[in-house]
């Protein structure tokens, strides 16, 4: 899992962030970035000890996906940042520049600049540093893996707040995806303010709920 990294440092770079997102495909809440930096004598070490098993975020399971996150969260030399960008953010620029958005956020919340961000997929524009993108990076690159890991408990558990304030559509069960329960919903109650309006399926239902 630290091919990727070895390689850029060799290349000279010193420090190196993961960058990854959660929450491109859903119809409601924002996309979240997870950014992480950490030094390399750390990465080389902890790989087959507190991070081991460690890789991309679908592929563990809740309780898993948890436990890397309490060890990132509170590990004195891990650096951890996040970004998002809104629903309304989403609507104006389209999820892709949202997404670009809420990565940059992330790199520029870590508490120190990186030398170049490992970025899992395709190449991002807008980033505040030099960056690699690696396309299924969060199943090869430690980084990126644990970049994915930030970014998708940050934004379950904000899917989880949100079920709270909007308990009719099921929001901490299927995070917002399309899920059939999700849909039936939105077709019984319309869409909520932290719902997606530009996607199809969100505006599909509003027009149908105007119809009836």
């Amino acid at each position: 899992m630290l091919e990727f990294e070895r390689q850029h440092w060799q290349a000279g770079y010193v420090l190196l962030a993961g960058v990854d997102e959660a929450g491109r495909g859903p119809l409601a809440g924002p996309v979240v970035a997870g950014a992480v930096a950490a030094p390399r004598e750390l990465l080389e070490t902890e790989s087959d000890a507190l991070l081991q098993g460690l890789t991309d975020s679908k592929k563990l399971t809740e309780r898993r996906r948890e436990a890397f996150f309490t060890i990132l969260e509170t590990h004195p030399d891990i650096m951890i940042g996040v970004g998002q960008a809104s629903v309304e953010e989403i609507d104006q620029l389209n999820i892709l520049r949202a997404t670009y958005v809420a990565m940059a956020r992330a790199i520029e919340a870590l508490p120190v600049a990186p030398d170049h961000v490992l970025v899992d997929g395709r190449p991002v524009e807008g980033l505040p540093c030099s960056s690699t993108a690696i396309v299924k990076g969060d199943g090869a690159s430690l980084l990126i893996a644990a970049a994915s890991v930030v970014a998708k408990v940050t934004r379950d558990r904000q899917m989880v707040e949100l079920d709270r304030l909007y308990p009719h559509y099921g929001l901490a069960k299927h995070k917002g995806y399309g899920s059939r329960a999700h849909m039936q919903a939105l077709f019984e109650h319309g869409p909520s303010p932290i719902h997606r309006c530009s996607f199809r399926p969100v505006r599909e239902a509003a027009a149908i709920r105007r119809k009836a």
